[in-house]
């Protein structure tokens, strides 16, 4: 993943600090991607002379486009979308300077992997597509509080429930109960559909009494999904689908990488992968800066 440097807006979560933290069994492979490293402060971009970007006619199109998106979109709309494929390599690397390369990171595995780099701008999103031969087939920039394959794809194939073996291994104790919460909120998400059924269900394993070998249990039965989020917001945040549609893994680290917060989340797309309305909105106001230092 590139090294991203920090957007402060995104909120640090509640009850962040506190015993009871239960990192993972060394003997259970997640299959999660790297922990990013260490926190930055945000930084503008370096822009170039105004005489070096004056031939450069798409490129500041395209910024100047991406400025009426911004200026535009609202929260929980559908992605909008500027094709970077399309741009000769110059302008494509302008538009790349001057966006440069934010907090979160997301990949979707498959047979078609996608990845997805926010930018400094939050709410801007890079994303890439590659074909089955590992071709780059898709290269864009999607205006939205989260890219549109992860809203809409991040558990194609999912189970809709949650099944226990008959029998339990020794040394399980709790989870059993957090899975059958999970399940239950599962089935009320299913029977309901109003802003209540879709309201986040979060099951905070830091605070539960577990064994060693519950959150080994959890992850077998609850599996890996396709897509993983790594955000370096106020400290290390690292988001899992899992393999059980509307169940998220959401894990809080501090700068020592040590687990703060473990939580369980039954939602559409946890709250701390989310740009916020008022990220845009900055994003907009720092993009005018910086059409104006192109100008």
């Amino acid at each position: 993943m590139n090294d991203r440097p920090l957007i402060p807006t995104r909120p640090r979560p509640d009850g962040a600090i506190g015993p009871g933290s239960q990192p993972p069994a060394d003997d259970v492979e997640l299959g999660y991607l790297p922990m990013p490293g260490e926190m930055r402060t945000y930084r503008p971009p370096i822009m170039p002379e105004p005489e070096d970007v004056a031939g450069l006619i798409a490129g500041q199109r395209l910024l100047k486009t991406l400025l009426v998106l911004l200026t535009g979109y609202r929260v929980g709309a559908l992605p909008q979308v500027l094709d970077l494929g399309a741009l000769a390599t110059p302008d494509r690397r302008l538009v790349e300077d001057s966006l440069g390369v934010g907090e979160v990171s997301i990949q979707r595995d498959g047979d078609e992997p996608v990845q997805a780099q926010e930018t400094r701008l939050a709410g801007v999103w890079r994303v890439r597509q590659h074909d089955t031969g590992g071709r780059l087939r898709r290269d864009v920039l999607e205006v939205s509080d989260i890219p549109g394959f992860v809203r809409f794809g991040s558990f194609d194939g999912a189970s809709d429930r949650i099944r226990l073996p008959g029998e339990l291994p020794a040394g399980v104790m709790n989870a059993p109960g957090v899975l059958a919460e999970l399940d239950a909120e599962l089935g009320r998400r299913r029977r309901q559909d109003d802003d209540t059924a879709r309201a986040p269900h979060i099951v905070n394993l830091t605070l539960l009494p577990l064994s060693e070998r519950d959150p080994v249990f959890l992850a077998e039965q609850l599996g890996t999904g396709l897509v993983t989020i790594l955000s370096r917001g106020y400290g290390n945040c690292r988001i899992t689908a899992t393999a059980i549609r509307d169940i998220w893994w959401v894990q809080h680290f501090n700068s020592d990488d040590r687990l703060i917060l473990n939580t369980l989340e039954v939602t559409d797309i946890p709250e701390a992968a989310l740009a916020a309305q008022e990220d845009i909105e900055d994003s907009a106001e720092r993009l005018r800066e910086i059409l104006d230092a192109l100008a």
